[in-house]
């Protein structure tokens, strides 16, 4: 008889030989999903990004060490994001800085890039290293087909990092949530309007006005 040829068993492998069964993909990638991964680094992925794995138009950000595809921008979308930036440039003036869709790093293992962030204002306008925490006095985020993701993932990561303020534009229910004051990463206030005047707690005269930005409601 020939020789067996070596074999290289996976994890799911030797979880089948001990005698389980996977029933089916969905219990596979359930186990595939518990199994440790490496989580990447800040500067692991802007390493990426300098040796060509990434693009710079690449449409990814890093979320608590793993590289997270992000949905393509649509023209309701980035009219969304546009109102916002004009209705800011208004009322903001050189108080603070408007930056959209641009890294903001929260930690050593995670750089989201919100729709829409408004920075403490810096006179090099964060060109030689990009804002952290202590900088941010909003975060916003425009949600359509990403609500629940945004919901669920980007609002509690905003919180556990102490974000002071996020504001998420609910596209489809026309409505915006506002998210206020993180204690041991959960924002302790949180309100939903449609109309009425807004502004940050921390840019107070950055007033923005709901029929504005919601202007077919």
């Amino acid at each position: 008889r020939r020789p067996l040829s070596p074999v290289s068993y996976t994890h799911l492998d030797v979880y089948k030989r001990q005698g389980h069964t996977m029933s089916t993909p969905i219990a596979e990638r359930e186990l595939l999903n518990a199994q440790p991964r490496h989580r990447w680094t800040v500067a692991e992925y802007h390493r990426m990004a300098e040796v060509g794995l990434l693009h710079e138009d690449s449409r990814v950000e890093l979320i608590d060490g793993e590289i997270i595809e992000m949905a393509p921008i649509g023209s309701f979308h980035g009219g969304n994001v546009n109102r916002f930036i004009r209705l800011f440039s208004k009322v903001v003036g050189d108080k603070a800085i408007i930056a959209a869709q641009n890294p903001v790093v929260l930690s050593g293992y995670a750089e989201p890039q919100p729709d829409l962030a408004i920075l403490r204002w810096r006179g090099d306008d964060y060109e030689q290293s990009s804002p952290h925490p202590e900088d941010v006095l909003l975060l916003v985020e425009v949600s359509d087909s990403t609500l629940r993701y945004d919901r669920d993932v980007k609002i509690p990561l905003y919180a556990s990092h102490g974000i002071p303020e996020v504001w998420l534009l609910d596209i489809q229910n026309r409505q915006l949530e506002i998210y206020r004051e993180p204690i041991n990463g959960v924002y302790q206030q949180r309100d939903c309007r449609r109309a009425g005047q807004i502004a940050p707690v921390l840019c107070p005269d950055a007033v923005i006005d709901l029929a504005e930005l919601f202007p077919n409601l």
